[in-house]
């Protein structure tokens, strides 16, 4: 079937989510698709940071830590994550990096497996979340073990103590499913840390139902809480009693009695470092809330409609130049963005760049872009795929100075 621009018109109209759209800041003109490397800013964001700024900082001082409720800014905001993620309140703290967080977890996860030496994970992840094993390794009697990716589950076995994944594959967008992956490597013994970095906001996420023991994930993609926001961290509540190795004041129990001597808080607070960085927790917490505004099984559904037709629209109106969809074809396997491989492929992002289309490039040849279904319209696909089509069908790629920068890439 041809798509035509009614047909797109008809898909704008219908869209349950379309009011989302007035309330982030979107320049006129941009097709903005890599909002799963860093989400759109909610305008509601400037007044609280304008607040946070003036009044709680310039004029409540340190006061603001109770008067402001600086203090509990980790488990309120980690408890409004938890609604997006499947998880109990008290289960979430927010702040630190992802990168901070799969250290805590891995360790947390490490101690209660005395014996179990082996750190599982696949040679595809996200690199921080290799490199954060590869680290942890070195400092201890342990072995970083990674396997290609379809052949995890047959390298659980009684040696492993903590398996690593991503839900949602950075590069491909491939799910995997976590109920699944969870029971196996339960069968084993092993326990598991879940990425959901391009999971939380994107796809609808049940970690109790899935029995999951530790997850993290980041707060800039699709929660939309700026550049480098805190992340989040979960612990199933019958895993708190478990000795991540990371143990600042924020995570004694009577962090105020300033004692000498660490002694663990009780619950999800044990897992909590230093003090909260309370300006990237002020601009988290408004995509938080935004995000609770909207339902999840919506948002899902219109994440898979626009996926779709950016892959129909591709191969109507690009098809003969080249592109190979890298993603898995059915949607129920595929997160909220699409991604082609082309040998041009830097050097077509940056030529979609001069024409306002923010997607991104993954080495070697892989154009990536960012279906985020609060913000993006039926349209703005089909704008950004015409764009597209003019760069192929003027071969803009055959630039110089992209030439030149793609061979460096």
């Amino acid at each position: 079937m041809t798509i035509t621009p009614g047909t797109i018109a008809q898909m704008d109209a219908a869209d349950p989510l379309a009011r989302f759209r007035d309330e982030f800041a979107i320049r006129e003109g941009l097709i903005y698709l890599d909002g799963n490397s860093l989400g759109m800013m909610p305008k509601r964001t400037v007044a609280r940071m304008n607040r946070t700024i003036t009044e709680e900082w310039a004029d409540g001082l340190i006061t603001s830590w109770l008067g402001a409720d600086w203090v509990n800014s980790a488990a309120r905001i980690g408890d409004k994550i938890g609604q997006i993620i499947g998880a109990e309140a008290g289960e979430v703290i927010a702040g630190d990096s992802t990168s901070i967080n799969i250290f805590k977890a891995l360790t947390a996860a490490l101690s209660l497996q005395e014996g179990r030496r082996v750190l599982l994970t696949e040679t595809t992840n996200f690199p921080t979340d290799n490199y954060m094993m590869q680290g942890l390794a070195r400092f201890g009697d342990l072995e970083c073990r990674e396997v290609g990716p379809d052949a995890v589950l047959d390298a659980l076995d009684g040696s492993v103590a903590v398996l690593l994944l991503t839900q949602v594959h950075y590069k491909t967008a491939r799910i995997r499913d976590m109920a699944e992956v969870t029971a196996r490597a339960h069968e084993k013994g092993v326990l598991v840390v879940w990425d959901l970095s391009h999971s939380a906001g994107a796809i609808e996420v049940d970690l109790n139902g899935a029995n999951a023991d530790f997850a993290v994930g980041c707060g800039y993609k699709f929660l939309n809480g700026g550049p480098g926001a805190p992340a989040y961290l979960f612990a199933a509540k019958r895993h708190h009693h478990a000795n991540p190795v990371l143990t600042g004041w924020f995570g004694h129990a009577r962090p105020f009695d300033f004692d000498g001597a660490f002694e663990p808080a009780t619950g999800i607070d044990r897992f909590q470092c230093g003090t909260p960085p309370v300006l990237g927790m002020s601009a988290l917490e408004e995509g938080v809330d935004l995000m609770l505004e909207a339902d999840m099984g919506a948002l899902r559904q219109k994440s898979i409609a626009l996926s779709e037709l950016f892959v129909d629209l591709m191969g109507q109106c690009c098809g003969e130049y080249g592109f190979e969809f890298i993603c898995p074809k059915d949607s129920d396997e595929r997160g909220s963005q699409v991604a082609f491989a082309h040998d041009q492929a830097y050097a077509i992002i940056q030529a979609l760049k001069a024409r306002d289309v923010i997607g991104d490039f993954r080495a070697p040849n892989i154009m990536r872009f960012g279906i985020t279904p609060l913000y993006l319209s039926f349209s703005d696909i089909a704008e950004g795929v015409e764009r597209l089509r003019m760069i192929c069908e003027q071969r803009e790629w055959d630039w110089k100075e992209y030439r030149t920068r793609a061979a460096v890439t």
